[in-house]
């Protein structure tokens, strides 16, 4: 199995944006916990990580035929991106939503995600967690 992980814009300050939301740990910490995770459940896995929409709806696009899943954390175009929600829908290819933080506790503007509309499956408020679980749901080896 193939998995394309995408993330959203700030992911890759991770570390630095807001520490007491999104932990201590920095970007490439959480492409290593992934990448060991995809290991460990037998996963290649592909990241990308953009600040522009646009890139993100172009490795969307550009994985169809290519990938088996998507882990896609869309950030904060979760709740703008009818782009995105349209890529999801139009490639047909699973896909899993990840937050690292839990977005229904946060600002009602986030409670609405877009992405969401299009995935199988939503891990939120989990931190690093939530893609260790997104990569075994697509694997099919979830408790």
């Amino acid at each position: 199995m193939k998995i394309l992980v995408i993330n959203g814009p700030n992911i890759n300050l991770l570390g630095l944006r807001e520490p007491e939301l999104y932990g201590k740990e920095d970007y490439a910490a959480l492409i290593t916990y992934i990448e060991e995770t995809c290991s460990d459940a037998g996963v290649d896995a592909e990241f990308m990580q953009s600040n522009h929409e646009g890139a993100i709806v172009d490795a969307i696009q550009a994985a169809y035929g290519r990938f088996d899943g998507i882990v896609i954390n869309p950030a904060a175009y979760t709740h703008t991106s009818i782009a995105i929600l349209d890529a999801l829908k139009a490639v047909g290819i699973p896909a899993v939503e990840v937050h690292l933080t839990n977005i229904m506790e946060r600002e009602a503007f986030r409670h609405v995600s877009y992405a969401g509309q299009a995935c199988v499956r939503t891990f939120a408020g989990m931190g690093f967690k939530g893609y260790a679980e997104a990569v075994r749901y697509l694997a099919g080896k979830n408790d």
